[in-house]
């Protein structure tokens, strides 16, 4: 393959007119939308629009008039259809991490009785310590083990298996249908965090008889640092399911303003503090793009431009020190790759410094995501390219590329 061939898939691709969609720097390669997704140029605006028009014009009639208050629940619908929810099984509110606390509480609440709460060893820091937080709370046990333990370990007090189906690290995709109906047949639910599946893979929740999950709005989905994140609760459950933050958004009639707190028989029961309407005006430019797309288009572009990188890194760079960490098989895998590197702190910053934006992590990880809606093929072609020339030059042991930073 060379360069001309890549032109010639750009030249092709059905989704690339929505490069011009997004605010991208010149000479840079983002591989890195997979943490941060680039700004959708119609963003801007809307903030602009939200904050001097509805804020500063409409004031508190905006609640109503521009229709704040049912922000978390619209959103949540527009999410629902990028992975296979219904409407009113999905809303906006808070971070992943919270989201995940209040789901996995909501978990214990729905099966009384059992207490155990399992996950896999390397699953993504924060949703461990988040369960380690929940189980110290409620006297609950948080059992880690390895991820081809996970499936005979659930057991009769299994209340919830906690998994997150793409891995942050090596993309592994978990079989979403296959562990549901594995935790069900035990009598557990099944808990999905979907950080690195929304708006990058075709997600199924509801056909894969999915109990519950969460997921972020900051990366495949474009909503800006510190998007709002979503929990996904299905119809089956909304009634009977207890968040242990019972905030006034979740309850029953928050504007009847009762002494006693009564939760919503719905989604909106995972609700709690007032919702983030600037987050949020911007989250919806994000999701609307995805939902134009569509998810199947998606994911195909998305695994065919990892196949690419993958097979060009070890074509041209194969005997210059990467190692593939994750699957080869693309029906497997996310969308992120990561190659493994003695030196890879220093190669992601030195591939930085050349204008192509990755990301490290310990111990020698350098990862690359590639988000279908503003990568092309020739950015893959060009970033291996670039790759090689910093590995055979040497630019990576540079000593200003030794230093960590606090965020990489």
């Amino acid at each position: 393959m060379n360069r001309q061939d890549a032109e010639a898939l750009d030249a092709a691709d059905p989704l690339s007119r929505f490069r011009n969609a997004f605010e991208l720097p010149p000479g840079v390669i983002y591989l890195d939308g997979n943490s941060l997704g680039p700004l959708p140029r119609a963003t801007a605006a809307r903030l602009d629009a939200v904050a001097r028009e509805e804020w500063g014009r409409g004031l508190i009639t905006s609640w109503n008039a521009a229709g704040w208050i049912e922000a978390p629940q619209r959103a949540g619908d527009k999410i629902a259809r990028l992975i296979g929810a219904a409407p009113g099984e999905v809303a906006v509110a808070d971070s992943t991490s919270v989201n995940l606390f209040k789901l996995a509480a909501g978990a214990l609440s729905l099966r009384p009785g059992r207490r155990t709460l399992l996950t896999e060893r390397g699953n993504f820091p924060t949703d461990v310590y988040v369960l380690e937080g929940l189980a110290a709370l409620s006297g609950a046990t948080l059992k880690v083990v390895e991820p081809d333990e996970v499936l005979a370990s659930i057991d009769d007090d299994t209340a919830a298996v906690i998994l997150t189906q793409v891995h942050y690290k090596t993309a592994r995709r978990w079989d979403m249908a296959t562990l549901t109906a594995r935790a069900q047949a035990g009598g557990a639910l099944a808990l999905w965090d979907l950080s690195h599946t929304a708006g990058a893979l075709a997600c199924d929740l509801n056909g894969a008889g999915a109990d519950l999950a969460v997921g972020c709005g900051y990366k495949f989905l474009n909503g800006g640092p510190g998007a709002p994140a979503f929990a996904f609760v299905a119809g089956r459950h909304q009634a009977a399911i207890r968040s242990p933050l019972s905030g006034w958004m979740g309850h029953a009639a928050p504007f009847a303003f009762e002494d006693r707190y009564r939760p919503a028989a719905d989604i909106r029961s995972l609700l709690c503090g007032t919702p983030p309407i600037l987050a949020l005006a911007a989250l919806e430019v994000g999701l609307d793009l995805q939902l134009e797309a569509g998810a199947p288009a998606i994911e195909a572009k998305g695994l065919a431009l990892c196949d690419l990188f993958i097979r060009q890194v070890e074509a041209r760079c194969g005997d210059l020190g990467l190692v593939l960490t994750g699957p080869r098989e693309m029906q497997a895998r996310g969308l992120h790759v990561s190659f493994a590197h003695p030196e890879g702190y220093g190669l992601v910053q030195a591939l930085i410094a050349r204008g192509v934006i990755g990301d490290f992590r310990d111990p020698d990880i350098a990862r690359f995501g590639f988000s279908p809606l503003f990568l092309r093929y020739t950015d893959v072609w060009d970033a291996v390219e670039i790759l090689r020339d910093v590995l055979v030059s040497g630019q990576h042991r540079r000593p200003e590329f030794q230093v960590r930073a606090a965020v990489t």
